[in-house]
């Protein structure tokens, strides 16, 4: 089961073998099971057989019932190293059993199909990969007085209908949502109602209409928005999008109301957006640090120019953009072709590079959607988030499949996927609920959403990146995160609880993406 093979002969703790007996082969182990019968395992086949392969017989049935035991029957050695205590990750399949190897790492025990793995089995039970453990969250709290804060105003009609074809649903919510004479109506009742389909919408339809016309509104193809840098799925505004569509802004005006109706009336876009929109919706400042998950090209020239003397490149306080295939200059400050960059006033030009690569190009349609937002949701409410608390309020929390996740992950610096500290991090993530899995994902992603077809498709900014983790620091240092490579740093620590307990305190302290290297 090692690596290299090898194994010491781990003898379970008052069962000894006769000393008359020969050994068992190398590689070979025995245990009893919860019946009393001595069963015996080839660690270099991973399978397990009650007959004794220096015998050639079967092991002898117990003549005496033996007291009922745990699930989990240790050796001596794993006894010293765990607790009696019942798993928080519940039982494990019937047939199967845990045990300790002489070097600390768990391995499991399939009695029915006479065979070990590494794998825990319960990585293939959905009730299980998706149990909560107790976790107190701020934005449980964050949201729980959000919503008690979100009120229908009086003397308003019991419902909003809306009617569309499933052909013409942009175009048909579009007409309804802006024709809409006041804004409040929007926060009563939605009654959707798709042409020629009998239903009562009591939540079904709407949240169908939410997610089908945030498929259309965020299509690339309309111009409104596009996919980031080295990015399918991560969508930015189109800087562009007046030349798509001469009414853009009262489209973005519209996206903003409807943006707006899905977090007043709880229900969630299908669509994710670059850490920096997310952050422009919270007014927070956007820093150099928020470029690396979008243009990783873009950040390491930012980041040479910050690290050395620029004066050798002759850098103007301009930006190069290309517009239909035509390269276009422009000045990000006043007079700013005639202005050279040097070691002195380099800051000044990074941050206004940054403000016209995500602000200052967007904003009439930034300015747009935020005020149709602000038209349900007010500004006061929802700064009270975040920005990867505002991704989930809007977006939600992708369904993640542990397994797949595992399956599709990687691993460097001496980590593998039998590595101790790597059980103990997939058991962790198992422990974990949807919530704070999405919120690992996102610390180490920059985003909490999985691709359409699972973690195999998981991007980086430079294409195709699979979620990698690599050994780096000491136990005292925490978990870090390079959201360009889908990278996960993680120590090595001492026990599984250490793990987990790091993970957490590494996600809930790090403020956006500010510390996170």
């Amino acid at each position: 089961m090692s690596r290299n093979g090898s194994f010491s002969t781990v003898q379970t703790g008052g069962n000894n073998l006769p000393s008359d007996i020969d050994p068992l082969p190398a590689g070979w182990d025995y245990r009893v099971s919860s019946n009393g019968r001595m069963f015996f395992i080839d660690h270099n086949t991973r399978l397990t057989t009650w007959v004794d392969p220096r015998t050639s017989r079967p092991s002898p049935l117990p003549t005496a019932p033996v007291a009922a035991v745990s699930h989990v029957v240790d050796s001596g050695a794993g006894k010293a190293n765990r607790k009696n205590t019942v798993d928080i990750l519940g039982p494990l399949p019937e047939g199967w059993e845990e045990r300790v190897h002489t070097d600390g790492r768990t391995f499991y025990i399939d009695h029915a199909g006479k065979r070990t793995q590494w794998d825990d089995p319960r990585l293939n039970n959905p009730d299980i990969a998706g149990q909560a453990v107790p976790y107190s969250r701020d934005y449980k709290r964050k949201y729980e007085y959000f919503r008690s804060e979100l009120r229908i105003p009086p003397h308003l009609p019991n419902k909003f209908d809306i009617k569309v074809k499933r052909s013409h649903i942009l175009e048909d919510s579009y007409r309804a949502v802006m024709t809409c004479p006041k804004a409040d109506l929007l926060k009563t009742k939605l009654w959707i109602e798709f042409d020629g389909e009998v239903g009562l919408d009591y939540g079904g339809v709407s949240r169908e209409w939410f997610f089908l016309l945030s498929r259309e509104m965020f299509n690339p193809y309309y111009g409104l928005f596009e996919y980031s840098a080295g990015d399918n799925y991560t969508l930015q505004i189109n800087p562009k999008s007046g030349l798509c569509n001469d009414d853009h802004l009262s489209y973005f005006k519209f996206v903003g109301r409807v943006a707006g109706m899905a977090v007043f009336h709880g229900k969630l876009l299908d669509a994710f957006f670059i850490r920096p929109f997310y952050k422009m919706m919270l007014e927070k400042p956007i820093t150099l640090k928020d470029m690396e998950s979008v243009d990783l090209e873009y950040y390491n020239s930012l980041q040479w120019i910050l690290d050395n003397d620029p004066a050798d490149l002759d850098l103007r306080f301009t930006v190069d953009e290309e517009v239909y295939g035509v390269m276009q200059q422009a000045e990000i400050k006043p007079g700013g072709s005639s202005i050279p960059v040097t070691q002195e006033n380099k800051r000044e030009y990074i941050d206004l590079v940054i403000k016209w690569r995500f602000v200052d190009r967007v904003e009439h349609q930034m300015h747009a959607f935020m005020t149709g937002f602000a038209e349900l949701i007010p500004k006061r409410q929802l700064q009270i988030f975040d920005p990867n608390e505002v991704e989930l309020l809007l977006s939600g929390i992708a369904n993640i499949d542990v397994k797949d996740w595992k399956y599709n992950a990687i691993y460097k610096g001496e980590y593998h996927g039998e590595h101790l500290v790597i059980q103990w991090f997939w058991k962790a993530i198992l422990s974990f609920d949807n919530e704070l899995r999405a919120r690992l994902l996102q610390f180490v992603t920059g985003t909490s959403r999985v691709p359409m077809n699972g973690f195999s498709e998981l991007q980086g900014s430079n294409g195709p990146q699979k979620f990698c983790i690599e050994k780096w620091g000491t136990e005292k240092d925490f978990p870090r995160a390079h959201t360009c490579f889908n990278r996960l740093d993680l120590p090595p620590y001492s026990n599984y609880d250490l793990v987990r307990e790091r993970l957490i305190q590494a996600m809930e302290n790090t403020e956006g993406f500010g510390g996170v290297d």
